[in-house]
């Protein structure tokens, strides 16, 4: 009885401080990108739809093989060659928090197609063209900047997949759920 009790109490706790944080944080770290490596590789770490989102991509991959860690670079691609020419988006912020979301209800929904790596891809790549034309509007900034954000979203990614490669099914879920909604709580945390 005790032990759980104390599980339900860590469970709250850990709930609380996890909407405290989300309420303290912008749904983006979308700004400049001029503050040198560092700067760049705490960018993706510090928006909390981008890590998420870069997680998310690691466990698509993990789950749904590899090939689509391609179609993710085909998304960024495409997306930052849009926002680096002045594409922009209505409520583009509010949309990449949804486009974790999408993703997290791509990871649950894909498991029950027939097949899945056309839809599952596709939500993979607009979810990641979202952020990346976010970080094409941002193109001014040094090399050194985009190399920082390169290597922490790669290291990032590939910490989605080694894990998402040991979770169990019962896990898989989870993950995807959380995905869908926290990317869903940081688009309504504007408002």
């Amino acid at each position: 009885m005790t032990s759980n009790l104390s599980r339900s109490l860590l469970l709250s706790s850990a709930a609380g401080f996890g909407l405290s944080l989300l309420s303290a944080l912008p749904a983006g770290a979308h700004g400049s990108a001029d503050a040198g490596v560092i700067g760049g590789a705490l960018h993706p770490l510090l928006g909390l739809d981008h890590l998420l989102l870069l997680l998310g991509v690691g466990l698509t991959a993990a789950q749904f093989g590899p090939l689509l860690l391609g179609v993710a670079l085909g998304g960024a691609v495409l997306g930052s060659v849009f926002g680096s020419f002045g594409g922009q988006l209505p409520g583009a912020e509010v949309l990449a928090a949804l486009a974790v979301s999408a993703l997290g209800a791509a990871l649950l929904l894909g498991r029950r197609m027939l097949r899945p790596l056309p839809a599952v891809g596709a939500v993979l790549a607009a979810a990641v063209a979202v952020h990346a034309m976010l970080h094409g509007q941002e193109a001014s900034g040094t090399a050194s900047w985009w190399l920082g954000a390169l290597l922490a979203s790669a290291i990032t990614i590939g910490v989605g997949f080694a894990a998402g490669q040991r979770f169990s099914q019962r896990q898989s879920q989870l993950a995807a759920g959380a995905l869908a909604l926290l990317g869903g709580v940081l688009a309504l945390a504007p408002l």
